[in-house]
């Protein structure tokens, strides 16, 4: 797919709750080709300013006919500086990068999504919903289950919105603020035992000690699954081979054979 650098204006920059921002842009050419899991690189910096000099990586939150909205978290100078930025302002902008889920293959093998997002892992994971509600992947077995983990009841994010699509959303708290007291891996567990988890296919996005364990689950249980990595990047390109992840096909990059890899060729 090729990929696009044009100018976005920004349409809206709203703070969601805490430290978590969703920025809205016009980039109808990007909006048109974009598909779940990928992401676009921002130039965060001001008119005029060189600081910070990389671009950003954000995954692709939803697509609003010809806009482009990115969910992000002030974590550091980047995102601080993102936070700062306002409607009618112009963004340089790059994408859409990297590979997508893999969602159509379901239509195949009839299988059952479960989504599972850590964290800021929900970001790629609406408009993912999105596309397979639009698909009629609500089948016999029940409506799209997503679990959401979070550390606490203020850090939950998207729980309405997946609602809004029509998804069946369980929450997990590390301090038990809401839904399941515990770790997000462990509800899968326990969903996976309610059901024929043999049906299932699952997506997820996530600090990499739960893909590590939800890699694990997977594979005991033979589930397939594709999770989205989160790295530091550069370039956004391949260029750079600063977010290299091993594999049994030896070191991809995350950025141009990524974000999404299946799960049973991670190599943690």
């Amino acid at each position: 797919m090729e990929k696009k650098q044009s100018n976005a204006e920004i349409l809206a920059n709203k703070k969601i709750k805490g430290r978590y921002f969703k920025i809205v842009l016009r980039s109808p050419l990007i909006a048109k080709s974009a598909l779940p899991g990928q992401f676009v690189m921002l130039k965060v910096a001001k008119v005029f300013s060189l600081e910070p000099f990389l671009r950003r990586p954000f995954g692709i939150h939803a697509i609003r006919g010809g806009q482009v909205e990115i969910l992000y978290e002030v974590v550091g100078k980047g995102t601080d500086i993102l936070s700062q930025r306002k409607p009618g302002e112009v963004m340089d902008l790059l994408g859409p990068l990297g590979n997508s889920f893999d969602y159509r293959a379901l239509k195949i093998s009839n299988r059952q999504p479960i989504l599972v997002a850590g964290g800021m892992g929900v970001a790629p994971l609406i408009l993912l919903a999105e596309r397979l509600v639009a698909g009629n992947r609500r089948s016999a077995r029940g409506k799209i289950q997503v679990l959401i983990g979070a550390r606490t009841k203020e850090q939950v994010l998207c729980e309405k919105e997946f609602k809004k699509i029509g998804c069946d959303v369980k929450i997990a708290t590390d301090d038990g603020s809401a839904g399941f007291f515990g770790r997000i891996t462990v509800l899968l567990e326990e969903v996976l035992s309610a059901t024929d988890y043999r049906l299932a296919a699952i997506y997820s996005c996530g600090p990499r000690p739960m893909l590590r364990e939800l890699v694990r689950i997977c594979r005991e249980k033979f589930i397939p699954a594709q999770v989205s990595l989160e790295a530091h990047m550069a370039c956004g390109i391949g260029a750079c081979l600063g977010c290299a992840v091993n594999t049994i096909g030896g070191y991809k990059r995350v950025c141009k054979d990524g974000p999404v890899f299946e799960a049973e060729n991670l190599i943690y």
